[in-house]
């Protein structure tokens, strides 16, 4: 887990650079289904449930590398199971440890901590705080998929924009990304703070505390997983046009 570093550029943002007063951070918590050496005991015979939603968010952390390609934007990610340790949950949450990691001696769960939670959170707290300090607005853009089948329900959102309606600015931004993809992609069921709330336990709720509005703006953007899975030229083109349409968004400057 490293961050792309980002450059000044004096490109538009149609070629991808960013206004000077808005720095961009890409983060993905759940890129991955690895497993570190030292604890794949726990995980035997747990491939399935390693290989499912519950083990990773498929997709995301291609968008997520689109996203910072695109910007030249830094990406903070990782590949490491989430049913090791969940990185979007706050310490002490109920699903911060799976049912395989939560019944390890507090020790070891505490080793997991240091290994493979802190590094990633403070990455992200740190590089926020790093331009907040500075003067720049924060865009901070959190890379999740969702499963289309939750206990037998189906999700009726094809893409999820997460925010806290509390915040005018990081509202209105949300918006506007909204409403530029959907002039891209007509068609797609589009929807705010679902799948799931933006005011819930995560990472960006965490930085709204550190951070006031509207030096920082939280997206946490949902897709669901039904377009990695079909990938193909529709995958391709979804994430495509969630960069363009990220890119119209942050033209407009967060007032």
């Amino acid at each position: 887990m490293s961050p792309i570093p980002s450059s000044s550029s004096s490109r538009s943002i149609a070629a991808g650079a960013l206004p000077s007063s808005i720095a961009l951070v890409v983060s993905c918590e759940h890129g991955g289904n690895q497993v570190p050496a030292i604890h794949a005991s726990l995980f035997d015979g747990a491939a399935a449930l390693l290989d499912s939603h519950r083990g990773w968010d498929p997709g995301a952390l291609d968008l997520a590398r689109r996203i910072a390609a695109r910007f030249d934007a830094p990406l903070l990610a990782s590949t490491t199971t989430r049913l090791l340790v969940d990185l979007n949950r706050s310490v002490g949450h109920r699903q911060l440890f799976s049912g395989i990691t939560r019944p390890l001696p507090a020790a070891q769960r505490d080793a997991i901590l240091e290994a493979h939670y802190r590094p990633h959170r403070d990455a992200v707290e740190g590089m926020v705080g790093m331009h907040v300090a500075a003067g720049d607005r924060v865009v901070h853009v959190a890379s999740h998929s969702f499963t289309p089948i939750l206990d037998g329900i189906e999700r009726e959102v094809d893409i999820g924009w997460l925010y806290d309606p509390r915040r005018p600015a990081e509202s209105a931004f949300a918006a506007r990304w909204m409403h530029s993809f959907g002039r891209r992609a007509p068609g797609l069921r589009l929807r705010r703070n679902q799948p799931y709330r933006g005011r819930s336990d995560g990472l960006a709720s965490l930085l709204r505390t550190r951070h006031a509005d509207p030096a920082y703006a939280g997206i946490e953007l949902e897709v669901n997983q039904r377009f990695f899975e079909a990938g193909g030229p529709r995958w391709v083109e979804l994430q495509a046009r969630l960069v363009d349409s990220l890119a119209a968004a942050l033209d407009w400057p967060m007032r």
